[in-house]
């Protein structure tokens, strides 16, 4: 899958997530590198609640189409994790994000930020 077709794929769910207000909304394409998935979406909440407003959008949306998932951290303030196997969607906190610095660990994999 080319990188156009990864925006293309999941534009609807970045759509809806900078729609409600998500930061720092960025795609990073592991299709090359062997990882267990092929796609890490990641977004800021600025709050729990909007964390949990951010989860609830992305589940929505997941159901909408039909696709399976399983939902892990939905209890935490930093962070809330969406697996469909081939996509994982990170809902961080300011405070997560920093701590976990998931950019950071997957460097060398091309990645999009979207701007609202």
């Amino acid at each position: 899958m080319t990188k156009l077709s990864i925006e293309h794929r999941y534009q609807k769910l970045v759509e809806k997530l900078l729609f409600k207000s998500a930061e720092e909304v960025t795609l990073i394409d592991l299709t090359h590198l062997n990882a267990e998935a092929d796609v890490f979406l990641i977004a800021t909440a600025n709050s729990d609640v909007h964390m949990r407003t951010l989860l609830n959008v992305v589940e929505e949306t997941l159901d909408a189409e039909g696709t399976s998932y399983v939902v892990e951290g939905r209890n935490s303030s930093l962070w809330g994790l969406i697996d469909t196997g081939k996509l994982v969607v990170h809902i961080f906190s300011k405070r997560g994000r920093d701590f976990y610095r998931i950019e950071s660990i997957w460097g060398d994999a091309p990645t999009t930020v979207f701007a609202d």
